[in-house]
């Protein structure tokens, strides 16, 4: 049995850190953002427009994908406990 609420605490603060080291990243080489959104994307050329780095954009930015990262975490922890071999 996973314990779900432990799966999406660890999942929240990994996130944090993947998401903190990409935008440091981003912020430190500007140009990367293009070159890894086009493979990210699958090769597509995506309009990328201005690249707007704030601190509001860092916490919205962080919050969207630790919300993403918990819910993922929460069904997985609950799809496992669910199914059995």
């Amino acid at each position: 049995m996973i314990d779900i609420k432990h799966a999406c605490k660890v999942s929240a603060v990994w996130m944090s850190v993947v998401y903190l080291v990409c935008f440091a990243g981003v912020a430190f080489f500007p140009g990367s953002r293009a070159f890894f959104l086009r493979y990210a994307l699958h090769y597509e050329d995506a309009a990328l427009g201005e690249s707007v780095m704030t601190f509001s954009t860092f916490m919205s930015g962080l919050v969207i994908w630790d919300i993403a990262a918990v819910l993922a975490a929460g069904l997985f922890a609950a799809l496992f406990n669910t199914i059995k071999k």
